[in-house]
C-alpha cells in the first residue's frame, strides 16, 4: 500500500490510481533563465524516487515535466520583467540560446543525480497553440475579461478559489499594492494572455491581439495534453501552492469544470547553514560545483533521502561530507558481501512498507543499512539491488579514479623521496597531494592514490 500527503485535503492518503496499473504524474520544472541549484535538484530526487517506486510497485508510469521558456515574470503575481528576457540580457545571448543553454545545465544537473529523464520534457514555447486553445475554453466558458494589459481570469466566478492554499482574500486585499494594471477586478486576478508588452521578444498571434502566454497556463494546458483532462499526481515545490497551482486548479474548473489532479504533493525547501538558497545572498550551490570539490554527486542524492520531501533538507559541506562517507561505506561493504543470489524477503517487505508511507526514505535507508549490518541475514546483494532500483544511489558502482599526470609525478616525486629515506620531504610531497584532493595510503608493493 502507498500513502501519499495530498495537500488537496491536507491529509495521508492511499494512493488509488485513475485507472488500474497506470499512472500520470506531472512535475513543475524549473524556469530556464539561471542554473538550477541543489536546491532545486534536491525536489526532483524527490519526485524521482516517487516515479521509481511507483514503477517497482508495477504501475505503468508516465512522467511529464514542463520547461517553462517564456511568460514567467520575476513576481509570481505577473508583475515584472519576463526571467527569460532578463536573463538573456544578463548573458548577452538570445532568448533562445539562454533557454538551451539552461535547459542543457539542468539535463546534465539530472544526469549527475541519477534522475531518471521525465518521459515527456515540454517546453512552453512548443505549447503555444494548445495554451491558446485552453485560453479560449476559459473565455468562452465566461471566466475571463480584458483589460488594457490582456486577458485576465475572473477569479470572482470560482467561490472556492481560494480553498487549496486557505488563502486570506479579504486581507489581501486590504494589503494590496497598486496593481500595474488598474482594470484588474480584483488584485489576484491573473493573466492568461499578455498584450500590453511590444518590445517583448517573443510573441505570437492570439485572438486576442499579440502576446505572450501568462506563467500559470502553460502547465495546465501542457499536463492536460499530455495526461488527459484528469490525472494522479502533480507535485511541485510548497512556494506553488498559494499562486501557481491555486491559479491552475482555477484554470482546469474553468475549461473543464474540475480540477485535474487527484493527489498534489508539495516539498519542503533545502537551506544552505539554515539559509534559504538565494542569488542575492550568493549561497547558490550547483551539483557541479559539488563534482569540482571532490564530492560524488550521488552523496548529495543520499543527503537528500536522509530527510523526507515534506520535510526539507538543511545542507552543510560537512552533512555531504558524511553522506559521502556513507555511501563509500555502503559499496565498500557490498563490495566484500558474498553474494548468495537470494532475497530476503523480510527486509524487502520492510522497506517497501516504510517507504510506502508517503516516501519515508530516511527510515528506508535505515532498514538498509540494518541488513547490511545484520550478520545472520541471507540475500544482502540481491536484496540491496532491489532498494537501489528505487533509492538510485548507484550502490554497485565500481570507483574509477583518473590519476591527473600532476598528481601521478608528485606520488614519483614521494616514492623517490622514502626510498631515500627523505622522510620530511615525503611528508611534504603528502600534504602536498593531499590539498590537491587526493589521499594517499602507502602499501608494500608502493603508494595507493584516491581521490578524497
Amino acid at each position: 500500500m502507498l500513502k501519499l500527503y495530498n495537500t488537496l485535503t491536507r491529509k495521508k492518503e492511499e494512493f488509488k490510481p485513475l485507472k488500474d496499473n497506470k499512472v500520470g504524474i506531472y512535475s513543475c520544472g524549473p524556469t530556464v533563465y539561471w542554473n538550477q541549484h541543489i536546491g532545486n535538484m534536491y525536489s526532483y530526487v524527490q519526485w524521482d524516487v516517487l516515479t521509481r517506486f511507483l514503477k517497482y510497485l508495477g504501475y505503468k508510469v508516465k512522467w511529464v515535466m514542463n520547461i517553462t521558456d517564456v511568460g514567467h515574470m520575476t513576481s509570481d503575481q505577473d508583475l515584472g520583467e519576463d526571467k527569460i528576457e532578463k536573463g538573456a540580457k544578463r548573458e548577452k545571448l538570445t532568448v533562445w540560446q539562454t533557454a538551451e543553454k539552461y535547459i542543457k545545465q539542468f539535463t546534465e544537473s539530472m544526469d549527475l543525480l541519477n534522475i531518471q529523464r521525465p518521459d515527456i520534457l515540454c517546453r512552453a514555447t512548443e505549447n503555444i497553440k494548445e495554451q491558446i486553445e485552453l485560453i479560449k475554453k476559459i473565455e468562452k466558458n465566461g471566466f475571463a475579461y480584458r483589460t488594457k494589459t490582456g486577458l485576465v481570469f475572473d477569479t470572482s466566478k470560482l467561490p472556492n478559489y481560494s480553498k487549496f492554499a486557505k488563502l486570506n482574500l479579504k486581507k489581501q486585499e486590504a494589503g494590496a499594492r497598486v496593481e500595474v494594471d488598474s482594470e484588474k477586478k480584483k488584485p489576484w486576478d491573473f493573466l492568461l494572455w499578455v498584450t500590453n508588452q511590444p518590445n517583448h521578444i517573443m510573441q505570437w498571434q492570439s485572438p486576442w491581439g499579440k502576446g505572450f502566454p501568462g506563467w500559470h497556463i502553460e502547465c495546465t494546458a501542457m499536463s492536460t495534453k499530455y495526461l488527459g483532462k484528469q490525472f494522479d499526481i502533480h507535485t511541485g515545490g510548497k512556494e506553488h501552492i498559494p499562486i501557481h497551482h491555486t491559479n491552475e486548479i482555477a484554470q482546469s474548473c474553468a475549461a473543464f469544470g474540475k480540477q485535474t489532479a487527484n493527489y498534489w504533493l508539495h516539498n519542503e525547501w533545502l537551506l544552505i547553514d539554515g539559509v534559504k538558497v538565494s542569488k542575492s545572498l550568493g549561497n547558490i550551490v550547483l551539483v557541479t560545483d559539488l563534482v569540482k570539490k571532490g564530492f560524488d554527486p550521488l552523496a548529495f542524492r543520499y543527503l537528500a533521502l536522509t530527510s523526507r520531501y515534506r520535510q526539507g533538507l538543511n545542507f552543510t559541506w560537512q552533512s555531504l561530507q558524511a553522506a559521502q562517507n556513507a555511501i563509500l561505506k555502503l559499496r565498500s561493504v557490498l563490495e566484500n558481501t558474498k553474494d548468495d543470489k537470494k532475497t530476503n524477503k523480510e527486509y524487502l517487505d520492510k522497506f517497501k512498507k516504510i517507504l510506502g508511507n508517503d516516501l519515508d526514505a530516511p527510515q528506508a535507508l535505515a532498514v538498509l543499512w540494518k541488513l547490511i549490518k545484520d550478520k545472520k541475514a541471507k540475500g544482502k546483494i540481491k536484496t540491496v539491488k532491489e532498494m537501489d532500483k528505487i533509492l538510485g544511489l548507484d550502490l554497485f558502482k565500481k570507483e574509477k579514479t583518473e590519476i591527473p599526470a600532476e598528481i601521478k609525478k608528485l606520488i614519483k616525486e614521494r616514492e623517490t623521496a622514502r626510498k631515500n629515506k627523505n622522510w620530511q620531504k615525503a611528508d611534504e610531497l603528502r600534504k602536498e597531494i593531499e590539498d590537491k584532493g587526493y589521499k594517499v595510503e602507502d602499501a608494500q608493493k608502493g603508494s595507493v592514490i584516491k581521490k578524497k
